[in-house]
């Protein structure tokens, strides 16, 4: 049996990625995959990409998200914060598409070591209500996870369009469902209060106060979902 050390899984992003992909699975079979088929994919990354903003644009709470400043997002006449006001053409639009489609091609071309993974930790991390980053964009988990499944079911689409042979049709879908999870696995790490006790200064602010201790000891999602199936 093999020992994970629970305090590393929420301070060390590489350590994290390890154990969830050794759960999963995923692994170099995998990533060959991924690489092999990228050169047929990276044509229908604009396609996707396009699917996705107008998924968004379908329901006013997720498109209200788009009406704030992006980090890095440098406008030219100001940001369009009325949702009502904003068109598929924005400026910050088109930013924010630019960006999905960079992302995209990372996770085809991109090797997965250290760099990579702290980028899938970043890509969840500014998406979420943290105190490091510049952007005012919180966006709930809710539409995290109803998007990754889409951008999924988009991604199945697009790969069975290639006519690929069915072992190989099977191993990217297979390949590319695995690293959405492990990229929603990283989205969850900032949602979920499972290992705040490991966050910086989390234990002095449990000594000097004793609210806070039991407030953080609570069992996040990951833990109570555990208790459910084991």
């Amino acid at each position: 049996m093999e020992h994970i050390e629970r305090e590393t899984l929420y301070t060390d992003p590489v350590y994290r990625f390890q154990y969830v992909s050794k759960f999963m699975g995923f692994g170099d079979e995998d990533v060959d995959v991924i690489k092999g088929a990228a050169g047929l994919i990276k044509p229908l990354v604009p396609v996707v990409v396009d699917a996705v903003y107008a998924k968004l644009h379908q329901f006013d709470i997720t498109w209200s998200v788009m009406a704030k400043r992006h980090e890095g997002f440098v406008p030219k006449a100001g940001v369009v914060e009325n949702a009502a006001d904003l068109t598929e053409n924005a400026d910050q639009i088109k930013f924010r598409k630019d960006m999905l489609s960079k992302y995209f091609d990372k996770l085809l071309t991109n090797p997965y070591d250290e760099r990579m993974i702290k980028y899938l930790e970043y890509v969840a991390r500014i998406h979420t209500d943290t105190p490091t980053k510049k952007s005012k964009i919180n966006v709930d988990v809710i539409h995290i996870n109803a998007l990754l499944g889409y951008v999924e079911a988009v991604l199945i689409g697009g790969i069975k369009s290639l006519n690929l042979d069915r072992d190989t049709e099977y191993k990217a879908i297979a390949a590319f469902g695995k690293l959405l999870w492990i990229q929603m696995d990283f989205f969850l790490k900032f949602y979920c209060q499972d290992g705040a006790e490991y966050l910086p200064g989390a234990k002095e602010a449990a000594a000097a106060n004793t609210t806070t201790t039991i407030a953080i000891s609570q069992p996040g999602i990951l833990t109570r979902l555990w208790r459910f199936f084991f």
